[in-house]
């Protein structure tokens, strides 16, 4: 090939020129484009020939000149052999060669027909000793065109100057417009194969190979007119030939330093840009959140890798997770076979250097291995970050030299592992990072940003629905066994979810005993059908080590709503869902989401941040339900009761926003505030002379406040109310959620003086044992049996039962509840101490409290004239 060989490579990574890889699509146009291109290139070029050999520079061949053809071919082969490999940026590669000295030689010592077949035999044979086998037709009409334009162009100077005989100019201009010829059919192709190449880029390019070729040019003619002049030049032209030819090896050297330079800097920055591109691609499965570099991605590399080491092939072996097999990635010919290596003798390699190995001088397991990669030669290096295998880099049969693959390969081969172990390390940890950014640590299930990433897409494109699913008893477990057996049921939860819904459902863990799951492609109809099975499956008791744990499950669910466009918005269906689970109660325990949930949450949310508004408003009120002594009939205390009046709702239920507050952590402001309330009552019926307590109900936040005694003494002290009228109320439930901590303030509140009642007794644990511990003062029997002990035996047994148990204790018993005289009076009849309820008095506010109070008051002491008067008469 003189001057350049043009040898478009669409394996060139396009990648240095800052270009996309082409699709498998655009790649297959862009090979029947380059067959179309070649096809014509190849009739031009045996047109051409033809044309020139029988019409103008017939053959007259001489037989003692039988030996110059062969010459001439071995000086050919000899130049290519010498060449210089320059890859440019747009995908396309030349070789850079002496070939311009043994053709302007030519000019003057054989005819056209035989430069032309030596050239041709020359340049073929080069490329199967390279095994440039894709590439044989388009170069011989390449090098067809070169050698019949350049002696088109020597027998044009010569007509011009009207010599018959070979002329040096003559020779020059032919010699000059090969390397130009093959350079515009290089050009050509780059527009075929659609690579991007700049016009300035180009121009720069050809400029440089025609001065190449004019000094080797300058150098042959030099040279064959010393010796053809001067019989005894010829060591004279031999020394000028060397140190050339030395100075050319020495660029060569400093080029391939530069290349070298170039294609590690790439390699790391492929590695590098890719990992980017992969954590910037949204997720659409649950394996993409590991952010792993796509099989194009290490094709690119593994092709960068190839051209650099103009090697036949190369093989990436990547494992790419820590625990999965090697993945394969092969650059340039393809593995015979299958394509699948074993764990051969060029895989176990210890270290971390290059090996190299040659079939004419291996042992016999490597010999089998090259044999099994139909290859000759091949470099060997293994990727290792701190001992740990990451993967081998194998190069097959070095295409540019005879000799094969040399130290500067070698060293080339190991810098290029070193750089691609850290980056591939590197991208690990990154992917590590990613993973965890992503999965729950304790379940190994999505958390709630890697749900967002992977159920984000689906939701766009088909319909979906989002589960809910919580788990009612891990707190309890929690507290009554400890976190690690809690976490050990979770763990199991969400195992029973990964097996119920199969491994391609994104499923997550929220917090807690809290997961989602996103179902695609299931029809509306039966995704209540699927979140009942679920259910069903998670409520069956959970085997703990030795221990069998009883559970109940919710599930909530929401699909996108036709009529709303932020329905298919993952976050708006988990808060869907959310709400629906909330909504599950009184044995319905799977719900679907309905626009009327997110009302009644939204105004839960409204009452919640309105709160503090609203004490400072006088919103809330205190109302008072007095509580007598059923022998003496007289009033002894009041309970305490909280009043919201709300300015678009209207009149709260404390049933309603209780709950809520106490949810939002503000209990401990509402209790302060009817503390406060009460106890100012209280100073003023001590002012009139009455002697009234009153009781105020506390939470479980209350009694896991530590503080809370301190508060409680400061309003005591503010009003000056005694300990003894203050009663506290509290459920079985909210003392038994976490004794250890309520029995130490309990205790200090009753040091104090002040009352302790057991609310609702009868409805919880109603442990005697734990009863006997509290230091209480008064049990108050849940209505709910008080209203139906006139109708319901059992219900009579239990009050007695309850009255009996309190004054064995003694204790004071009080009814609540009591709204007929019938209850009344068997509740006396028992021995029951206090009675509080409608029968008595609804809850009042303070005005109204006040006149009831002097209308009993009025009552008593009519009552007490009439029984005098009796008694004179």
């Amino acid at each position: 090939m003189p001057g350049t060989g043009g040898t478009p490579d669409t394996a060139a990574p396009a990648a240095a020129g800052g270009e996309a890889r082409p699709s498998s699509g655009e790649a297959a146009g862009d090979e029947r484009r380059f067959r179309i291109y070649t096809a014509v290139v190849l009739t031009f070029g045996i047109l051409s020939a033809a044309l020139v050999s029988v019409l103008w520079l017939p053959f007259h061949g001489h037989a003692s000149l039988w030996w110059i053809g062969p010459v001439l071919a071995l000086s050919f082969l000899l130049a290519e052999q010498l060449g210089i490999n320059v890859d440019v940026r747009s995908g396309i590669s030349w070789t850079i060669s002496f070939t311009e000295i043994p053709l302007v030689i030519g000019f003057f010592v054989a005819p056209f027909e035989v430069v032309l077949a030596a050239h041709l035999v020359a340049g073929i044979s080069t490329l199967v000793v390279r095994r440039v086998s894709g590439r044989v037709l388009y170069n011989a009409g390449a090098f067809l065109l070169e050698i019949t334009s350049a002696f088109a162009v020597a027998g044009l100077v010569q007509h011009a100057t009207g010599t018959t005989e070979m002329t040096w100019p003559a020779a020059l201009a032919g010699t000059l417009t090969a390397p130009l010829a093959s350079t515009l059919l290089a050009l050509a192709a780059v527009r075929v194969l659609r690579r991007r190449m700049r016009i300035g880029t180009a121009l720069r390019l050809t400029g440089r190979i025609l001065v190449v070729g004019f000094v080797n040019a300058s150098v042959g003619l030099s040279g064959y007119l010393v010796i053809a002049g001067t019989s005894n030049a010829w060591p004279l032209v031999v020394a000028v030939f060397l140190g050339l030819s030395a100075l050319y090896w020495a660029y060569s050297d400093l080029l391939r330093e530069q290349r070298d330079m170039e294609a590690l800097s790439d390699v790391s920055l492929m590695v590098a840009r890719s990992g980017q591109q992969a954590a910037a691609r949204p997720a659409s499965r649950v394996d993409d959140l590991s952010g792993g570099v796509n099989a194009s991605d290490w094709a690119t590399i593994a092709e960068r890798i190839k051209d650099q080491l103009s090697a036949a092939r190369v093989v990436l072996r990547l494992r790419l997770e820590p625990t999965a097999a090697m993945t394969t990635v092969v650059a340039g010919e393809p593995l015979p076979g299958d394509g699948r290596l074993g764990e051969d003798a060029l895989v176990r390699l210890p270290g971390s250097h290059v090996r190299h190995f040659r079939i004419t001088e291996a042992n016999a397991d490597v010999t089998a291995a090259l044999l099994d990669r139909n290859a000759q030669e091949a470099l060997v290096v293994p990727l290792r970050s701190a001992n740990q295998l990451l993967g081998v880099v194998e190069a097959h049969d070095r295409l540019s030299r005879w000799r094969g693959f040399g130290k500067y390969d070698v060293q080339l081969l190991g810098t290029m592992a070193s750089h691609l172990a850290t980056a591939l390390d590197n991208r690990r940890l990154l992917a590590t990072l990613r993973h965890d950014a992503y999965h729950d640590p304790l379940t190994g299930l999505l958390n709630r940003p890697g749900f967002r990433q992977v159920a984000r897409e689906p939701l766009r494109d088909q319909d979906a629905a989002v589960l809910r699913v919580d788990l009612d008893v891990f707190s309890t477990v929690s507290d009554a066994l400890g976190y690690t057996w809690a976490d050990r049921m979770v763990i199991a939860a969400g195992r029973r979810i990964r097996d119920a819904l199969g491994p391609d459902v994104p499923l997550a863990r929220l917090e807690g005993a809290s997961f989602a799951a996103l179902l695609v492609g299931y029809p509306s109809s039966e995704i209540h059908a699927v979140a009942e099975r679920l259910r069903g499956q998670l409520s069956a008791p959970y085997p703990v080590d030795r221990l069998t744990v009883e559970a109940n499950a919710m599930v909530g669910y929401a699909t996108p709503l036709a009529e709303d466009s932020e329905s298919t918005d993952i976050d708006a269906l988990l808060q869907r869902a959310d709400v629906a689970v909330r909504a599950t109660r009184g044995g319905e325990e799977v719900r679907a989401y309905v626009p009327s949930m997110g009302q009644i949450f939204l105004r839960r949310f409204q009452m919640v941040t309105q709160f503090r508004q609203a004490l400072e408003e006088g919103q809330l009120s205190v109302h008072y339900q007095p509580k007598i002594s059923l022998p003496s009939k007289q009033v002894l205390g009041v309970e305490a009761l909280v009043r919201w009046v709300h300015p678009e709702f209207g009149k709260l239920d404390p049933d309603e926003f209780v709950p809520a507050v106490e949810a939002a952590g503000l209990i401990g402001v509402l209790t302060g505030f009817v503390l406060d309330e009460s106890l100012k009552r209280v100073r003023k019926w001590m002012d009139e002379g009455l002697r009234i307590s009153v009781a105020v109900n506390l939470s479980v936040r209350n009694l896991a406040d530590v503080d809370f005694p301190a508060k409680v003494v400061d309003s005591l002290r503010r009003f000056g109310v005694p300990p003894g009228l203050l009663t506290f109320e509290l459920t079985e439930s909210g003392v038994m959620a976490d004794p250890q901590k309520a029995l130490p303030i309990l205790q200090e509140l009753h040091e104090l003086g002040i009352v302790l009642a057991v609310d609702d007794f009868g409805t919880g644990y109603s442990s005697l044992a734990y009863l006997r511990r509290l230091p209480v003062d008064e049990v108050k029997i849940d209505k709910s049996f008080v209203l139906g002990m006139g109708t319901d035996l059992g219900d009579l047994a239990v009050v007695r039962s309850i009255v009996e148990l309190g004054h064995s204790l003694g204790l004071t018993v009080v009814a609540e509840g009591v709204e007929e005289d019938i209850a009344r009076d068997q509740l006396e009849a028992m021995g029951c101490d206090v009675a509080q309820g409608y029968l008595i008095s609804r809850p009042l506010a303070e005005d109204r409290l006040e006149a009831w109070l002097q209308a009993r008051t009025a009552r008593s002491a009519g009552r007490q004239r009439e029984t005098i008067l009796t008694l004179l008469t």
